[in-house]
């Protein structure tokens, strides 16, 4: 393995060191989300929809789509879309767009293999039933280079008390190892219930995020001063993941980017310098 060392490359230096429960009617699937795309037979790996390059930040959500007309001025209010320059777009999806335009990092949408049914009381049954039995349901995509990642952003809707099972899928398919877990949810009257403590026994070793999102879906078309807020809040960095094989990306071969962030590699693999001893200093100077 390569060992690397973080390197800022400062525009006047050129090249420097240093850098970067029971069901009820509110907790039916009214938090979810907008119209989901047919997904391929195969589940496929395939690059976050909305990716920046080398980004530790990733912003992973969960949407389904309701039928819901929104023709009438009132059409939508309390509903679980929220419309956006003539485009329908999900509650948990609106905020994973605000997220993302506030911390930067790449979206990731967790779709079921098989499409859900879109219209509303269908939805609400299969729900209920996945969760009754259980469910894993397929994925139908993947996340490519999972282990650049450092934080992740998970977002999804409260279904019966709990994360839709999807959501499931996703969480027990990665190893979390030591990223940092931040959820925001969506919800019709239930909050969280207990789907942020059920993260952490699925990822115990994720360090969780205490401020967790929590909006309801009566609030979600005017919310967007309060997820920026947020999302601020956090203190992010959105910075550059480790360098892949093949890229001129040791001190000796990159090519300096004057004013932009590189994280470079100290040596090649198999050209490790030798190890130097030190004499212990005992003479007090």
């Amino acid at each position: 393995m390569k060992r690397l060392l973080a390197l800022l490359l400062a525009a006047s230096l050129g090249l420097a060191a240093c850098d970067s429960g029971s069901p009820s009617s509110s907790q039916e699937p009214s938090g979810t989300d907008t119209a989901q795309q047919s997904a391929d037979e195969s589940a496929e790996s395939m690059e976050p929809e909305t990716s920046q390059e080398g980004s530790n930040i990733l912003i992973a959500y969960f949407s389904v789509p309701e039928d819901v007309d929104t023709s009438g001025a009132d059409a939508v209010a309390g509903a679980s879309v929220v419309m956006q320059d003539g485009e329908k777009l999900g509650n948990t999806e609106y905020v994973a767009n605000l997220i993302q335009q506030t911390v930067g990092g790449d979206l990731f949408r967790i779709e079921a293999a098989e499409p859900y049914p879109l219209e509303h009381e269908a939805l609400v049954d299969q729900a209920a039933e996945e969760q009754e039995e259980g469910a894993r349901p397929e994925l139908a995509s993947h996340v490519e280079n999972f282990e650049q990642y450092e934080i992740v952003l998970l977002g999804y809707p409260n279904w019966w008390g709990d994360m839709p099972m999807p959501v499931y899928s996703f969480l027990e398919e990665y190893d979390f190892g030591a990223k940092t877990i931040i959820p925001f949810i969506t919800h019709s009257g239930s909050g969280a219930s207990r789907t942020v403590d059920t993260i952490s026994r699925l990822q115990p070793g994720a360090l969780m995020q205490d401020d967790a999102l929590i909006l309801s879906r009566n609030d979600a078309a005017d919310s967007e001063e309060d997820v920026t807020a947020w999302a601020e809040g956090l203190g992010l960095q959105d910075t550059p993941a480790a360098p892949t094989e093949g890229e001129s990306n040791t001190v000796a071969t990159a090519q300096p980017t004057p004013g932009e962030k590189q994280v470079l590699y100290l040596w090649e693999e198999g050209n490790v310098p030798a190890v130097t001893e030190y004499t212990v200093n005992n003479g007090g100077y």
